[in-house]
């Protein structure tokens, strides 16, 4: 038998995809859209104002987001495993206060570790009453936003405590650089490459996964569901904690609201932009940067342009919904109200 009457297997005649698919593929498409997303918006507003893309500018932008994207990669783990986590920005007022507080008694050594702790209480307070309690982590975690909320005003009398403008370690967060970058925006970087690491090297984060995608499946295989969901909400309590002191470092003093009010509604948005499935088992921690990347731009295109502030928060609102109607048709469930 000659070489030319060798019989080929079908699956060799395939042709191999092209560069243009291995590039979708490696990127994702929900990363795509908001890749497109991003350039497009940065287009639109550095058109109507050249300031935009002012070194300064995007210094701006890179420091604002810091926070915001502390929270969302958190946030991110907890709704891959299936849960949700409503109080992480009272959780990041109440340790910003606290870090202050300490901080001016103990130093600022003493106020971050004080600060990280409270924020593992915290965390470790919403997953016992998910676990133990039996509460759905929605319910859960509204009551422990108001609750740390109120504490956070309690033991700092509703005001501002604290001055750490002066101090070299709070100016090193809020105004320093590492080789060049931001402190603040250092900080999420290495907080976002451990997340990725974890969920997608680590058997830890492909049993998040797991628990997202069927929590049934997961015990029967094994796993013990609630040492990780005590886990997560702790790690979360101690990320939201470190937010909490970056606030700190920004504004100068421990905020008890206004320096987080609204940022669990940002972070859940963030997250579901970014790809991050509301009942569980699908996100990227790339995925939420682009998101949080680009409601940053958002924000500050809309302070450029004069928007009015009370826009802000109903452009998020809406992209909220806009992320979760897209989900929604992708997975081809049934809609509530609608036939089957």
């Amino acid at each position: 038998m000659s070489s030319t009457d060798i019989a080929v297997p079908a699956s060799d005649l395939v042709a191999a995809p092209s560069p243009i698919r291995r590039v979708f593929a490696a990127v994702g498409v929900q990363n795509i859209s908001l890749l497109i997303a991003i350039a497009v918006l940065v287009v639109i507003i550095g058109t109507q104002n050249p300031l935009f893309f002012g070194l300064n500018n995007i210094r701006v932008i890179g420091t604002a987001i810091a926070v915001t994207g502390l929270l969302a990669v958190v946030q991110t783990v907890v709704i891959i495993m299936g849960a949700l986590d409503i109080s992480v920005g009272s959780i990041a007022g109440l340790t910003s206060v606290t870090s202050a507080m300490i901080f001016t008694v103990a130093g600022p050594a003493l106020g971050v570790v004080g600060a990280v702790a409270i924020g593992i209480i915290c965390g470790l307070l919403n997953g016992c009453i998910i676990v133990f309690g039996r509460v759905n982590p929605v319910i859960a975690t509204l009551a422990t936003l108001a609750a740390f909320k109120g504490i956070a005003q309690l033991v700092s009398d509703g005001r501002a405590q604290g001055y750490t403008g002066a101090n070299p370690f709070f100016v090193f967060l809020a105004r320093g650089t590492l080789l060049g970058i931001p402190t603040l925006i250092v900080v999420l970087i290495v907080a976002a490459i451990l997340a990725h690491v974890v969920l997608r090297y680590t058997s830890i984060g492909r049993n998040i996964y797991a628990v997202g995608g069927n929590d049934i499946a997961s015990r029967l295989a094994g796993i013990n569901i609630n040492r990780y969901i005590l886990g997560v909400y702790m790690v979360t309590g101690a990320v939201a904690a470190i937010a909490g002191i970056l606030i700190t470092a920004r504004t100068g003093s421990g905020q008890p609201v206004s320096g987080s009010e609204g940022l669990e509604l940002e972070s859940i948005t963030a997250a579901a932009l970014g790809g991050a499935a509301l009942k569980g088992g699908k996100g990227t921690i790339m995925g939420t940067i682009l998101a949080v990347i680009l409601l940053g731009i958002l924000t500050n295109g809309m302070t450029l342009l004069d928007v009015n502030a009370f826009w802000q928060n109903v452009a998020k609102g809406a992209l909220l919904v806009i992320a979760v109607i897209i989900q929604q048709l992708r997975s081809k469930e049934r809609r509530i109200g609608l036939p089957a």
